[in-house]
């Protein structure tokens, strides 16, 4: 029998996690500015001309005044210093911040989706010139609004969220803009209410992928493009280790994986040695920089009868190929 077991968890990360926050918020303050300025502006004119088009696009972009507010909140926020009970911070109100913006996009999507298919069974008169002026004008402020939020770092879901609100007004005014043009050549009403359904479409498509992503986030999930099986078949195969379980791998925020897992490894093995190669691989090989292991000798925590360490292991056992053939030992090594 070798001597006791030595458990090595270990935290390994930086934080350096190419965000760029007082840049950021520039960008975001200078575009919350310029939408606030126009909204104001284009609910009079929406008013004044009866488009539920031009109204419909006032709404959005409250709701991008509203995103971008959350999304400068949910930044300061997220600068708070780890501590007491909040030990990752408040990363999280990135991704909360992102998943409200999302309902709200889908929430108002719904609301307008109603107002337009009853304009489109009833048509109000519509006053397509001022409709036309008006949109025009909107797409230039959103041209310059997307180009600003362009510039931020958009790996951010919170930052994404409010760009992907701005964007899509920015379709809106255009579908708004010919809307208006058809209105006022042809007389042709409709075309407003129809306008306003294509801006319900881009809602509800940009708002689903947002609460998508959040909530993967928020329930744990692997992140995409992390295999939580492939990784640990890696791990498991990795000179001198016997076994990988308990692994899990989770994003912290936006583009900030972590990964845990519990590693037995070969009685005459180091395993600070071993616990340093397998960090290493993963930054390399996956990018996982937040790394928590905890490693441990194998035959000492396991029975005769070749009995799992754990008593209620999380997930799938992961072992070397050697060790997954039903002849091999369960706690030999491989040849």
């Amino acid at each position: 029998m070798s001597g006791p077991p030595h458990p090595h968890p270990t935290h390994h990360h930086h934080h350096d996690h190419g965000l760029k926050p007082d840049a950021d918020r520039r960008h975001l303050s200078a575009a919350l500015a310029l939408i606030t300025a126009f909204m104001a502006v284009e609910v009079l004119i929406g008013l004044l001309a009866g488009s539920l088009a031009l109204i419909s696009d006032a709404a959005h972009m409250l709701t991008d005044a509203l995103s971008l507010v959350l999304a400068l909140a949910a930044m300061r926020l997220a600068r708070s210093p780890a501590g007491g009970r909040w030990t990752y911070g408040m990363h999280r109100a990135e991704i909360i911040s992102a998943q409200v913006n999302g309902i709200t996009l889908l929430l108002l999507g719904a609301v307008l989706g109603y107002e337009s298919l009853r304009r489109l069974i009833s048509p109000p008169e519509v006053e397509g010139g001022l409709v036309l002026v008006t949109a025009l004008a909107g797409i230039v402020v959103n041209v310059l609004a997307v180009a600003l939020l362009g510039k931020a770092n958009r790996t951010s879901l919170n930052v994404e969220g409010a760009f992907q609100h701005v964007l899509n007004d920015l379709w809106a005014f255009g579908g708004t803009a010919v809307a208006g043009l058809i209105v006022w050549v042809t007389g042709f009403t409709r075309a407003d209410a129809i306008a306003s359904l294509v801006v319900v479409a881009l809602m509800a498509k940009a708002g689903y992928g947002l609460v998508k992503e959040a909530w993967k986030i928020l329930l744990e999930a692997a992140p995409q493009s992390l295999d939580p099986d492939r990784i640990g078949a890696e791990l498991a195969d990795r000179p001198g280790v016997h076994e990988v379980h308990d692994l899990h791998i989770w994003t912290i925020t936006s583009h900030y994986p972590a990964l845990s897992a519990h590693v037995l490894v070969d009685p005459d093995r180091d395993c600070h040695q071993l616990r340093v190669g397998l960090q290493d691989h993963l930054l390399l090989a996956h990018g996982i920089s937040h790394v928590t292991l905890q490693v441990d000798h194998a035959r000492l925590h396991q029975s005769e009868a070749g009995e799992e360490h754990c008593a209620d292991p999380h997930g799938p056992v992961h072992r070397t190929l050697c060790r997954r053939r039903p002849t091999a030992p369960s706690d030999s090594g491989c040849a």
